[in-house]
C-alpha cells in the first residue's frame, strides 16, 4: 500500500493501525478526524514518509513518533499542541513540518507547575548530589533501582538531579537550520528555570529574555515556529 486516506472515529483508530502494521505505508492521512491522541502504533510503520494529522484535537506528540526514520513530511497544523517532545529531533530526514494554528507556547509560562519532592526523592537527591557511597547490599532492591533512575538537571549551573518531581519548561531549539522549535525539558527546581548562558558565552552575559521584554521575545519566537 503506497498511501491511505482515513476518516474514522478515534475509537476505531487503534484497531485500524493494528491492521496496517504489516504494510509498507508511505502516505497516511488522518486529518479532520477529531483525534485527541496519536496512537503509538504509528511508530511501527517504518516506510512512512508523509504523515498528515492536521485539523484534529491533538494535545501532545508521543515520543515513539521519533522512530519513523523515513518521515519526510509531518503536518500537525490546527491542533492543540503546546510543545513538542525532544525526541522529534531524531527525525533526521524530516523536510517539512507544519505547526500553524497550534497554541504552542502562548500560555505555557502561566501553566508551569511544580510538585514538591517527596521525602524519598529528597533523600535520593542528597545521595546523588553528595556522591554518598552505597552498595546494592546496603539498600533494598527497590531503593537501588530508584536511585538508578536519577536524571541530571539540564541547567549547567545547577548540577542537581531529580526523580519524579520536576519543573516543566519550554526550551527553543534550532532544528535542521530551518525551524525554531519549542521542546519540553525538565528541571530539578523552579530556581533552575531562569535563563542561563550557553557554553560559548561568558558567565556574565545575559540571554535575550533577560534583556528584552518577555512578551515580545515569546511572540517573536512563536513567529519563527509558525512560519517554519
Amino acid at each position: 500500500i503506497g498511501g491511505m486516506v482515513l476518516h474514522e472515529t478515534e475509537d476505531d483508530l487503534h484497531e485500524i493501525m493494528q491492521c496496517f502494521l504489516f504494510f509498507s505505508l508511505e502516505f497516511l492521512y488522518l486529518g479532520g478526524n477529531f483525534i485527541t491522541s496519536i496512537p503509538p502504533e504509528l511508530a511501527n510503520l517504518p516506510s512512512l514518509s508523509y504523515l498528515v494529522l492536521c485539523d484534529n484535537k491533538i494535545q501532545s506528540i508521543p515520543p515513539q513518533l521519533a522512530q519513523l526514520h523515513s518521515l519526510r513530511s509531518l503536518s500537525l497544523h490546527n491542533n492543540l499542541l503546546t510543545y513538542l517532545p525532544r525526541e522529534i529531533l531524531n527525525l533526521v530526514h524530516l523536510e517539512e513540518l507544519s505547526l500553524r494554528g497550534n497554541p504552542l507556547v502562548v500560555r505555557f509560562v502561566r501553566d508551569l507547575t511544580y510538585n514538591p519532592p517527596s521525602l524519598l526523592e529528597l533523600a535520593g537527591r542528597t545521595i546523588k548530589t553528595r556522591n554518598v557511597a552505597y552498595a546494592p547490599s546496603d539498600l533494598p532492591e527497590n531503593l537501588v533501582r530508584y536511585l538508578s533512575l536519577a536524571s541530571n538537571c539540564p541547567n549547567p549551573k545547577c548540577g542537581g538531579v531529580y526523580f519524579d518531581s520536576c519543573v516543566r519548561q519550554i526550551k527553543f531549539v534550532d532544528f535542521c537550520g530551518k525551524y525554531r522549535l519549542p521542546l519540553m525539558h525538565y528541571l530539578c527546581s523552579p530556581e533552575c528555570s531562569s535563563p542561563c548562558s550557553s557554553a560559548s558565552q561568558s558567565s556574565t552575559s545575559q540571554s535575550e529574555s533577560d534583556s528584552e521584554d518577555e512578551a515580545s521575545v515569546a511572540a517573536r519566537r512563536m513567529q519563527k515556529v509558525l512560519l517554519g
